[in-house]
């Protein structure tokens, strides 16, 4: 079973740090807000999205193209648009956005409902159809996945330190906002 573990671990993590715009996505999130914040939200959406892929098998590679688009498109655009009104009603000398709440829902929305059926939970899915043991992939495909995000917390708040905190949100807007548009026009160029 260790050895599936790794597998799935290794395979998983390989297929999601390639091209992969979630990394995008948490790094623009620990720009604005605590990375224990970011961190709690994106690994509540991986273990879930893994479960989700463990449990349904091969259904999710077979959803529909356009749906996978549209609920990534809209996902990444509500994101953006969130980043982009909500109202600073802190100083700006405070270093981080301190609602635990508000910015594990953000972080967990903008994970959880994007790029469903990816190249993570299709080999997840598949893994799981072929070796029959869901719980040893749902692990190691989870791991993969929060591997993946912490390398993306830390992109995320090393480019903190270095943009100035008055240019954070149109940044942060702005990267969910192209992650939208990639989202969208992506599947013409396959």
């Amino acid at each position: 079973m260790l050895y599936l573990l790794l597998l799935t671990y290794v395979t998983i993590l390989l297929a999601e740090l390639l091209g992969d715009k979630t990394i995008y996505t948490i790094s623009s999130l620990a720009m604005r807000f605590r990375p224990l914040y970011v961190l709690s939200g994106f690994t509540i959406a991986f273990m879930q999205k893994m479960l989700v892929a463990v449990l349904l098998g091969h259904f999710i590679a077979k959803l529909p193209a356009s749906l996978v688009v549209a609920v990534s498109s809209v996902t990444f655009f509500t994101t953006a648009l969130v980043i982009w009104v909500k109202k600073d009603t802190v100083p700006v000398r405070r270093e981080y956005d301190e609602r635990f709440p508000k910015a594990a829902l953000i972080t967990f929305t903008a994970i959880f409902f994007s790029e469903w059926g990816d190249i993570g939970q299709v080999t997840a899915a598949t893994l799981t159809a072929r070796y029959h043991l869901p719980l040893v992939i749902w692990l190691g495909a989870t791991l993969a996945l929060i591997t993946k995000g912490l390398l993306a917390l830390t992109l995320g708040c090393g480019l903190r330190k270095r943009v100035p905190q008055h240019i954070l949100r149109p940044v942060s807007a702005c990267l969910c906002l192209s992650m939208g548009i990639i989202s969208a026009i992506g599947p013409m160029f396959r």
